[in-house]
């Protein structure tokens, strides 16, 4: 087990998600980089040199686990063997957060490598505080559950988003991601007003705020559809969406997500250092 006191926080600076390509650079000097962010998936093996290197860092670094396996939104249990790697992970490495997402993505015995909505009802809240209460049991810790990027809205729905995890925030005592990206996603695909959710969601509640690169495509009906695809560098509306919530929040930590084409350290370092701009200019 690591040191439980050395990084027990999220510093309100900001983070990268880590990729392996990045070890060298980040090691000489991280720059604007104060804190990292792995996916659970890709470290529940059992060692090798990807585990011996996240060891290295989390001597270094604040480290936060994000979750994109456990289905904390399905219809079925929670997988119980995923769940004994997240708390063995968990536990050995000592997160300053551990993370999930507001999403599906199992059903019956079938895994799809996507996360997937559902829609906002009294019966899928019930179900995913049950889940969260669980996992939080589990791994004995916090969690925070992420917003999604949405595609699509269901006609079935009765809750808001915002007031939607406000609520599982309430009942389970979970805390809350804020993908800045995904709100701005999620409001040119359905139509609504970015900074109208922000002013709904319940900003108390958020312990790390993610930003990422999106890509535009069409609906097939001429409108545009935005991909959250964090293959790019964070678009100037996401990063004036920032702005404007973080005017609200005061600040907090703030993660860059580049999941593909994963550009050389520099590039994405100096995403950093931009987001380390937009913080100097909220006072603490």
């Amino acid at each position: 087990m690591l040191d439980a006191a050395a990084h027990d926080t999220l510093p309100a600076a900001p983070g990268v998600g880590y990729k392996p390509q990045h070890f060298a650079q980040i090691t000489a000097g991280s720059g604007a980089v104060k804190w990292l962010e792995i996916h659970a998936e890709n470290y529940m093996g059992g060692g090798g040199r990807p585990l011996a290197q996240l060891r290295h860092l989390a001597e270094r670094f604040a480290m936060s686990v994000h979750g994109v396996g456990l289905s904390i939104g399905g219809e079925g249990p929670l997988d119980a063997d995923h769940l004994a790697r997240l708390k063995h992970l968990a536990g050995w490495l000592n997160p300053a957060s551990f993370s999930e997402h507001l999403a599906w993505s199992t059903h019956d015995s079938h895994f799809y490598n996507d996360l997937l909505p559902l829609p906002y009802t009294d019966a899928s809240l019930q179900r995913i505080c049950d889940h969260i209460d669980q996992l939080q049991e589990t791994i004995g810790r916090r969690m925070l559950l992420e917003n999604p990027s949405s595609y699509l809205a269901f006609a079935e729905s009765t809750w808001a988003e915002p007031e939607f995890l406000a609520e599982i925030s309430r009942r389970t005592g979970c805390g809350l991601l804020l993908d800045v990206n995904n709100v701005f996603v999620s409001a040119s695909n359905l139509e609504f007003s970015p900074q109208g959710y922000i002013d709904a969601f319940p900003l108390d509640k958020v312990g790390e705020i993610h930003l990422g690169g999106h890509d535009e495509d069409d609906d097939g009906q001429g409108r545009p559809l935005l991909i959250d695809s964090h293959g790019r560098e964070v678009a100037d509306p996401v990063w004036a969406l920032l702005d404007y919530t973080l005017a609200k929040s005061g600040p907090r930590p703030v993660l860059i997500e580049w999941d593909n084409d994963v550009p050389d350290w520099p590039v994405l370092e100096a995403e950093a250092a931009r987001a380390a701009t937009a913080l100097e200019r909220i006072p603490a």
